[in-house]
């Protein structure tokens, strides 16, 4: 009797808790129960496409996994014996018993997939929790192997996706790179990282034991949304290259380093923005350095002339044709003295004749009644010592001090570019103006935006094109830069097709802070009868030091180059040449 009291009120305890369960709290505990499974997952948004003009893919992301660990399943896991009875839900290792249990087992199963060390993946799900990353951006491929080794709940992966750049060196720093949660943080993937970076979605499920979705049970969701893809202007033809050009020069001339700009003068796109450093796109290197083509300043030297040259001329000063006596290779101005590149005596040049001959001295005497304002407005018209609004992380504008703070030896130099600085962007926009016919474009490098969806935008250079000097002004530069081009066509020229070119040397600021360095440049434009494309090489302490016979040859090269490339028709004969001598 005893007995059966008991078991009665065991019984009844039982039913009051069952009805507990059932009626009075059974909603809240199935609650808790689905809440428990519940799990939201995140859907990884692609960050868009980085690609050339053509449609080259330069920068994009693939599907890739994050491989999960659970190290509490994996230390209770025992392998299941492959028998007839259990068919493909077992557990083996190259057909063999997989001879442990727990975090060893699992490790012994994963670690040919993943191909690592077993027993380092074993460390790794022997600790505490629920969560360990055992691998990252591991290929669908070994997710998919990975998913038939019947590890559900143990083992699992989370999509994500890696960052790939095919084309190793080219492009490395100004391509840039991203940091381990996907943001540029460097180079063009860190100026266009809003736009390439698109919207995680999500999803809300029940999954089972086994880490699987349980059907029928997702109860909310968002679509990732894939970040914008970005076109560059930039030719992958033309930068590939420019690049090998610029590393096969520094080699020949034993210069550090070298960088060179190919625009385009009708549109003001950027064609190829290259320097000689080799660094692989998406590496750390790439992620802490600035592209040398964008960040270096440096004097522009006798390409500077051009300006001063256009000013005399836009003032009524001077003719191109006007007639110049240079008594001598050198100067004194208000006790400065200044010097030709070269000895020689008196010399009857015109102005044009000086711009050929690259004459420091005849610059002085024929900006003579040109203002030191007047100077300087014209160097800044042209777009020198200004922000070329490209936006490029890392740009330099280079620096122009203001025509009250020149001393008495800097009001002479800059007619003959020096005293201020600029960089190969800016110099190629402001050689590009003789080129357009006096008018100042403004550049671009990024030609189209195109989202999700496939709409494509294309994208407006950033500013107006304004004049800087009348069309004839700019016809009588014209015509005196193809004659310097003339003037080194021994060695620098392009078969078939007229180049206006203008070269430059300067010193410039070394290691020691001192005037101990040379820096030699070359700025082009051809074809000078039908300006298609302006290319400026500058090259570091190169040997034969003058921009004519080092930075010359490698332009003209590219030139050749391009007019291969765009099947650009054979210029006319030359019949137009201003005097340069009298």
């Amino acid at each position: 009797m005893a007995i059966g009291v008991i078991l009665a009120l065991m019984g009844t305890a039982c039913l009051i808790q069952l009805a507990n369960i059932q009626l009075i709290n059974g909603k809240t505990m199935a609650q808790a129960a689905a809440q428990s499974r519940t799990i939201t997952v995140t859907l990884k948004a692609r960050r868009g496409k980085i690609m050339d003009t053509n449609g080259s893919i330069l920068a994009q992301s693939v599907e890739r996994y994050t491989i999960i660990g659970n190290p509490e399943e994996a230390q209770a896991f025992t392998p299941t014996t492959c028998t007839k009875q259990t068919g493909d839900n077992c557990h083996q290792v190259d057909g063999k018993p997989v001879g442990a249990t727990g975090a060893a087992a699992v490790a012994r199963l994963l670690a040919p997939v993943l191909d690592m060390d077993a027993t380092e993946l074993g460390a790794m799900l022997s600790g505490t929790g629920q969560y360990a990353v055992l691998k990252k951006d591991v290929t669908p491929a070994v997710k998919r192997k990975i998913s038939k080794l019947n590890l559900g709940g143990i083992v699992y992966a989370e999509l994500s996706n890696e960052r790939i750049y095919s084309n190793g060196t080219l492009m490395g720093a100004l391509l840039g790179g991203v940091d381990g949660e996907g943001k540029g943080v460097a180079g063009i993937e860190q100026m266009e990282n809003k736009t390439l970076t698109g919207e995680d979605g999500y999803q809300v499920y029940q999954q089972g034991n086994n880490g699987v979705e349980i059907p029928g049970t997702m109860t909310e969701s968002k679509d990732a949304v894939n970040g914008s893809d970005v076109t560059l202007t930039i030719d992958h033809d033309v930068q590939w290259y420019v690049e090998k050009v610029l590393r096969e020069s520094c080699e020949k001339y034993s210069s550090p380093w070298g960088i060179a700009v190919v625009q385009d003068t009708q549109t003001g796109d950027i064609l190829a923005l290259a320097d000689s450093d080799e660094i692989e796109a998406g590496s750390d290197q790439a992620k802490m350095t600035v592209s040398r083509a964008v960040s270096e300043t440096f004097e522009p030297g006798s390409i500077g002339k051009v300006f001063t040259m256009s000013g005399m001329i836009q003032l009524g000063l001077h003719q191109a044709s006007d007639k110049f006596t240079v008594p001598d290779d050198h100067i004194t101005v208000n006790g400065q003295t200044y010097s030709d590149a070269t000895t020689h005596g008196a010399e009857h040049w015109t102005l044009a004749g000086i711009l050929e001959q690259s004459s420091n001295v005849g610059m002085i005497i024929a900006g003579e009644k040109m203002s030191n304002e007047q100077r300087y407005d014209f160097i800044r018209k042209f777009g020198i010592g200004q922000d070329n609004r490209l936006g490029l992380p890392g740009e330099s504008d280079g620096l122009l001090y203001s025509a009250d703070q020149w001393d008495l030896r800097t009001q002479n130099t800059v007619l003959f570019g020096q005293a201020y600085t600029t960089n190969a962007l800016q110099l190629t926009n402001a050689v590009a103006v003789i080129a357009n016919k006096g008018v100042k474009k403004p550049q671009r490098i990024i030609k189209t935006i195109s989202d999700a969806e496939g709409h494509s935008e294309e994208q407006k250079p950033k500013g107006e094109a304004t004049r800087v000097i009348d069309e004839q002004v700019a016809s009588q530069v014209m015509n005196a830069m193809e004659s310097v081009s003339d003037h080194y066509s021994q060695f620098i020229k392009v078969d078939g097709y007229r180049v206006a070119a203008k070269s430059g040397t300067a010193e410039v600021a070394g290691a020691d802070g001192r005037l101990s360095s040379i820096i030699s440049d070359y700025s082009a434009i051809i074809p000078a009868d039908n300006p298609r494309f302006v290319v400026t090489v500058v090259l570091k302490e190169p040997q034969g030091v003058f921009g004519g016979l080092t930075a010359g040859p490698v332009t003209a090269e590219i030139g050749e180059f391009l007019m291969q490339k765009y099947e650009v028709p054979a210029s006319s004969l030359r019949t137009d040449a201003i005097p340069v001598t009298w």
